[in-house]
């Protein structure tokens, strides 16, 4: 995914972008099952997330000037209310995962851990 943060001192303020990788962490009991959730669950719910940002380009409303130059374009944009920080990104994620845990009474907690590069990561966590 591409992106840019505009208020950043150093290189990240130029266009650019990321091969991240997100790692889905769930707290609760086991069920009969053996299993907190089952693997194919998470994949059905975050694969069409990470589809919808696979080789886009993530955008700040509010950074006009790339905005204004990317709705010209015809290229895969994801527009937020944000800027795209990876600490954000777990957080947008979180958001968008925890709802999808509610059928799981079992599940206490989830963390969103997401690499920008193989030795800088972020994490966001939310508990019921």
């Amino acid at each position: 995914m591409g992106h840019r943060l505009p208020d950043h001192d150093g290189g990240c303020r130029n266009l650019h972008g990321h091969s991240y990788r997100l790692e889905i962490i769930l707290d609760g009991s086991v069920g009969d099952n053996g299993m907190v959730v089952d693997f194919n669950d998470i994949s059905r719910i975050v694969k069409p997330m990470i589809a919808e940002l696979d080789h886009a380009f993530m955008v700040d409303r509010a950074d006009t000037p790339v905005v204004n130059f990317l709705r010209t374009q015809d290229l895969k944009t994801v527009e937020v209310d944000f800027p795209s920080t990876v600490e954000n990104l777990c957080k947008y994620f979180t958001d968008r995962v925890w709802p999808a845990m509610e059928p799981y009474a079992n599940v206490e907690a989830l963390s969103v851990r997401i690499f920008e590069t193989p030795n800088s990561a972020a994490e966001h966590r939310v508990e019921r």
